[in-house]
């Protein structure tokens, strides 16, 4: 039996090394994920000059992620992830770019178009997390998951509070303050896309082709395309299920996570959005990425040890607790912002065991199409959920918000539980 050069390779090197190269690029990509969250409702509404735009730029951000999950999932397949997610990097730093420049013209267009193209970070963000399954060993893969996804809290809580040291920098170049913390997210991504352009080398995904092609040359891979990620979903019930839950977990956190900002700045004493109010909303966002990230590890044990369809049961259930106690004490700042915390936990264990189940569920030539093609349904959904959001909490208020939100939750939650039960 003929082997490759590549099959001679310490897999575990190649895997190890990997991981550390993904976890420390989501540390600076992350940053761009807090600062849109934390300004972009709020710009939105000044901009626009209507509180019904409220979730404009978030679903700007998540429409570039639906829309670029599957062409990169193409390109990885085409190119290896490494060109990939660097590609994608490029692109969201045209984002941070043009949310500047939206600063400093005050145009809403502007500004929901680089929100768009920073939501490709997303999309490697996403992405990078299935990147590090291309080599792990089954009964570690919900850990190096999950340790990738842990990574991006730091860049992802620090972001929301750029916006005062962000200030500083924009004033000293003779910019509008709010364009600070944009500036400071471009830095980060450029600094996170050289980390993987040179560290992700050997690549994972074509390690992983000619392992088990045994050196010859790959072919009858699933189709990276939305036609293909239907196909798949028709062929393999249960991956088609995980898409739903993970779908409906990331719908109901977006849905309250995009409107939290603007409640808060009703909550306040004027209104307005003052520098007390930027800083606690600010501070609220960032507690709830670190519910959304700061705990994944444990996610990916538990996904590892007690099951990942009970792991997503039990995220479920949580994000359904958050969006009740979201509804129910809108009008308390604390119990707002301890709500809008287990909601990022509950979509952290949804999420972390939703990617490890479409890697188990899934033979090899079928899960990078899967993979772009789940993104893609999440951020869809994500969408549709920050659009209606402003709609609905103009008509019914933030508990409004909040209600939809938890049924969405449900809804996904009795899905889980009837795979779950198997």
């Amino acid at each position: 039996m003929s082997h490759s050069p590549r099959s001679r390779l310490d897999t575990a090197a190649v895997q190890r090394r990997t991981v550390w190269t993904l976890a420390a690029a989501q540390v600076f990509s992350g940053l761009s994920a807090g600062s849109t969250l934390t300004l972009g409702s709020i710009l939105a509404v000044q901009f626009a000059g209507a509180e019904v735009w409220a979730g404009a730029s978030n679903t700007a951000v998540t429409l570039g992620t639906a829309c670029t999950a599957v062409p990169l999932s193409r390109m990885a397949l085409r190119t290896g992830r490494r060109v990939a997610l660097a590609s994608g990097l490029c692109g969201a730093i045209v984002g941070t770019v043009l949310l500047v420049y939206a600063v400093i013209i005050q145009s809403f267009p502007v500004l929901v178009l680089g929100s768009f193209c920073v939501g490709v970070a997303n999309a490697v963000n996403l992405q990078a997390r299935f990147a590090v399954t291309d080599l792990a060993r089954p009964e570690r893969r919900g850990r190096d998951l999950s340790f990738v996804v842990w990574a991006i809290t730091i860049g992802a809580v620090f972001g929301p509070n750029l916006v005062a040291p962000g200030a500083v920098v924009a004033v000293a170049l003779g910019l509008p303050s709010s364009a600070g913390a944009f500036l400071i997210s471009a830095a980060g991504m450029i600094v996170g896309c050289a980390i993987i352009w040179w560290g992700l080398r050997p690549d994972p995904l074509l390690v992983r082709a000619e392992l088990d092609a045994d050196g010859k040359p790959v072919s009858g891979s699933a189709d990276a395309s939305s036609a293909g990620g239907w196909a798949v979903c028709r062929r393999y019930p249960a991956a088609a299920a995980v898409m739903v839950v993970m779908a409906g977990a990331h719908a109901a956190m977006v849905a309250v996570m995009t409107m939290t900002p603007v409640h808060l700045n009703h909550e306040s004493a004027t209104g307005t959005a003052e520098a007390g109010t930027i800083g606690l909303i600010g501070l609220t966002i960032s507690l709830h990425i670190a519910g959304m990230f700061a705990l994944s590890p444990i996610m990916g044990w538990l996904t590892d040890r007690v099951g990942a369809w009970r792991t997503a049961l039990g995220g479920l259930t949580t994000l359904l607790v958050a969006t009740g106690g979201a509804a129910a004490f809108n009008h308390q700042t604390l119990l707002v912002i301890s709500c809008l915390v287990l909601l990022g936990v509950g979509w952290s264990a949804a999420t972390v065991a939703g990617s490890t189940l479409l890697a188990e569920t899934l033979p090899a030539q079928h899960r990078v199409a899967a993979q772009g093609f789940s993104d893609s349904v999440m951020s869809f959904a994500a969408a549709a959920a920050a659009l209606s959001g402003g709609p609905v909490m103009a008509v019914a208020g933030f508990p409004g918000v909040a209600v939809v939100a938890a049924a969405v939750s449900l809804l996904a939650a009795v899905i889980a539980a009837r795979f779950a039960a198997r």
